[in-house]
């Protein structure tokens, strides 16, 4: 097999789109989560510690010069991050729950037992006057 054909077989298997589908959005969701933590979550925090705006939060390790700019540790940006990360973590979590909850009451559902073939109604049958 070629080294091309193998590639497309691999390429255009559904497990390597649906990949690639999550990914591109996971990474709207990404943004959408960041813009909620910046614009919405932050700002009503800020305001109840005394007005701080965490994106502005930084520590100056060097102060700017003439030919240089300061050099600075954000770590405000930081926790606007850790947040982002935590709310995008919980949503994923509470979504596989969900799908393992789904897939328990599946497996949970008892199989229906397959009909009788003719031969088992017939020899049940004979079976049951054999016994009279």
């Amino acid at each position: 097999m070629s080294l091309i054909k193998e590639f497309k077989d691999f390429a255009v298997r559904g497990n390597v789109i649906d990949m690639a589908v999550g990914i591109i959005i996971g990474g709207a969701f990404g943004k959408i989560v960041s813009s909620f933590v910046a614009d919405v979550v932050m700002p009503p925090i800020g305001v109840l510690l005394g007005g701080v705006d965490f994106g502005k939060l930084s520590v100056t390790i060097k102060e700017a010069s003439e030919t240089a700019e300061a050099v600075k540790i954000n770590y405000g940006s930081f926790l606007n991050t850790i947040i982002d990360f935590i709310i995008i973590a919980f949503v994923i979590f509470m979504v596989i729950k969900a799908m393992n909850k789904m897939k328990k009451k599946e497996e949970e559902k008892p199989a229906v037992a397959p009909a009788p073939s003719k031969q088992e109604v017939l020899l049940t049958e004979i079976r049951d006057l054999l016994k009279k």
